[in-house]
């Protein structure tokens, strides 16, 4: 990109703006000045349990004229952070990703860094050595910086400071204000030139100390290069820019709570995406597009739709062996989806891009998800049904932006088939996954259909699938006070993968030992049977034999109905969440016991029944038992109808299962008979 075509306007078009007030708050910290008192700080009442405490973290980006008559990104970067216990030693371990496009990369320039400790009453400095600097290759368009701070000690203080300079304007550097650890001051400023129109997306629950915004008239001096070995022309000139200026003080560190998809999504952190250039006296330049014009691009770029738009005839022949046999479209899509899931090597699960032709990925038989779904959809439009990528961001992944489209939000490629009206969503890369079916890391909202004529959006909600499990378990005499049983358990669809997925790595035999562990001492487990194990468009049953043998010497007995089953502790321990709670899917867990009283026993102490709604309609739990004169029936049923629950709600879940562990672990007291 140049300038010299836009100097002129720049020159003749500058336009005047009143500067308003700005917020004078400082950062308590001067960067490279270390007293003996800063090591007495420590988390405080942010955080006491606290490992490592980010004392500042102050990042800045500006736009500076360059000697390509374009600009260039300036990152300015200062960390101070305080080393508490070992355990936060993994606060000194720095990793910058930069960002590289064919022999243009981004760079790192000024790296200073130190650790401080305090020794005898002073202050001893060790620097880090350039040699101590190490450059890892990340993919095709990243590399990483990586550093670890030396002469770590519990208590050090380590603080670090950089500049990067990108030639991108479209990776202008994000902010996140939080992360593992709680930080006192972290602070943001961006100097956005009037010139360069970017969106700015805000997350997380926290609120900004100071957000504010600062107009004034800065000077920007390029360097346009001569053409044809001329001399180089210089251009100086001023145009407004508003300084964006973002701080939260004492941010709580970021903590993983179970049942959410990634922590990322909730982390307050500022982003910007390049949405257009508007200099005066000129068209503005577009740079963000919509979800139209990305899709078409998509479609005909060789790294992902070019080779599923082709004719393809190299797939002729092996197409016609393929779908032998297939009487129907739906039978040549299953035969289609089953050769490709049974036949390749999935070789990465993430990914959007392909790095090879499909005609490569096919003889070689293996390729990344991308790759493989995407040779499922050139495979499934040779034979004329009607298929399309979908592009989605998977749960760990974090959520993509339905408005904006923000390639980079996205990390996972399936196909879609349309066949008689049905449709269907197909991942070829799991090996356990039925036709129709997608694994659970994909049901994260908000999906696109990606075609030349007609991209739409794509819900892959957890809300809309059910996980359903279904026990049965009887339980007789067998003399001498033994009880043997035999249980039986339709497990869930995603249960079901899972169970393949070990019993393929590690055998029956190792499964049914996993079974033991989770049984007392006293149970034997025997004659394992797992129905429908190569059948990945069916649930799996899993069944097998128990026996207990009763303490005779003992007068008292104490047997948990639930046997294995039912919820050992609370998933919800924190007494409090900011975020929400984000299950996989719903749930419907039922299990039934019929058992024997043991013979020469008596039921001394039996617990209640109780039944509870969560919520009113969004669920409940039953545990219902009653004693005949010689059995007992039980029942315990979980119902969710939801996925995902509101901070708001989280209490009231959190309630739900402590009365449910708590009512799980009762347990039936059979008493000798005198």
């Amino acid at each position: 990109m140049s300038m010299r075509k836009y100097i002129p306007q720049l020159l003749l078009c500058i336009l005047l703006q009143q500067a308003v007030g700005y917020a004078q708050d400082k950062s308590p910290v001067k960067f490279g000045k270390i007293t003996p008192a800063d090591f007495t700080l420590a988390a405080g009442g942010l955080d006491s349990n606290a490992d490592a405490v980010v004392i500042a973290d102050i990042g800045h980006s500006s736009f500076i004229g360059n000697t390509k008559g374009w600009f260039t990104l300036e990152f300015r970067h200062y960390k101070r952070i305080k080393i508490i216990n070992k355990n936060g030693f993994d606060a000194a371990t720095v990793s910058i990703p930069l960002y590289v496009s064919g022999s243009t990369s981004e760079k790192i320039m000024n790296l200073k860094a130190s650790t401080y400790n305090l020794e005898n009453g002073k202050i001893v400095e060790t620097r880090l050595e350039d040699k101590s600097v190490f450059t890892d290759k990340i993919s095709k368009n990243w590399i990483e910086k990586k550093f670890t701070l030396p002469a770590l000690k519990e208590g050090s203080i380590v603080e670090y400071s950089y500049i990067q300079n990108s030639e991108f304007l479209f990776n202008l550097q994000p902010w996140a204000f939080q992360s593992e650890y709680p930080c006192l001051w972290s602070e943001y400023q961006v100097d956005m030139p009037a010139f360069f129109q970017y969106v700015t997306m805000s997350a997380g629950y926290l609120n900004f100390n100071i957000n504010s915004t600062y107009p004034h008239r800065t000077s920007f001096s390029l360097t346009e290069p001569g053409e044809g070995g001329g001399r180089d022309d210089h251009y100086t000139f001023e145009d407004d820019v508003n300084d964006r200026r973002w701080v939260i003080r004492n941010v709580p560190a970021m903590k993983a709570e179970s049942f959410t998809t990634t922590p990322n999504n909730y982390l307050a952190k500022i982003e910007f995406q390049l949405a257009r250039y508007t200099f005066p006296n000129s068209i503005p330049q577009e740079k963000m597009g919509n979800w139209f014009s990305v899709s078409l691009a998509l479609m005909k770029d060789d790294d992902f739709g070019v080779d599923v738009t082709r004719n393809n005839g190299w797939l002729d022949d092996d197409m016609k062996v393929i779908t032998q046999g297939a009487t129907s479209q739906l039978q040549k899509a299953q035969k289609i989806y089953a050769f490709v899931r049974d036949n390749f090597t999935c070789t990465a699960h993430s990914g959007m891009y392909t790095s090879s032709p499909l005609k490569t990925v096919f003889k070689n038989r293996n390729g990344n998800v991308a790759e493989l779904n995407l040779l499922l959809t050139a495979m499934l439009r040779h034979e004329k049904i009607m298929a399309d990528p979908v592009i989605l961001s998977t749960r760990a992944h974090g959520f993509t932006n339905e408005i904006y489209p923000l390639l980079n939000r996205f990390n996972y490629v399936v196909s879609r088939a349309v066949l008689d009206s049905a449709t269907y969503y197909l991942d070829a890369s799991e090996r356990w996954m039925g036709f129709g079916h997608l694994p659970e890391k994909c049901y994260n909202g908000h999906a696109r259909l990606i075609s030349s004529e007609m991209p739409s959006p794509v819900y892959f909600n957890a809300d809309s699938m059910t996980e359903a499990k279904m026990t049965f378990v009887i339980m007789t005499n067998e003399g001498k006070g033994a009880l043997a049983g035999h249980l039986q358990s339709k497990e869930g669809y995603f249960e079901s993968a899972t169970i393949r997925e070990k019993v393929q790595a590690k055998g029956a035999s190792d499964f049914l030992k996993s079974l033991q562990t989770s049984y007392p001492g006293d149970a034997v487990l025997s004659n394992l049977t797992i129905d429908s194990l190569k059948i990945p468009d069916l649930p799996v049953t899993v069944a097998y034999d128990v026996k207990f043998n009763m303490d005779s010497s003992s007068d008292l007995v104490y047997f948990n109905p639930l046997l294995s089953e039912g919820y050992k502790e609370n998933p919800f321990k924190a007494a409090e969440r900011k975020y929400p709670v984000e299950m996989p899917y719903t749930m419907d867990e039922v299990y039934t016991l019929n058992m024997d009283i043991p013979e020469g026993y008596v039921v001394d102490e039996m617990p209640k029944s109780a039944k509870v709604k969560f919520n009113d309609d969004d669920g409940f739990f039953e545990y219902l038992i009653q004693k005949s004169a010689d059995g007992i029936q039980f029942r315990s049923r979980i119902k969710l109808n939801k996925a995902n629950f509101t901070p708001e709600d989280y209490s009231t879940l959190r309630d739900f299962f402590g009365f449910v562990v708590k009512k799980q672990s009762e347990q039936i007291v059979f008493k000798k008979k005198k």
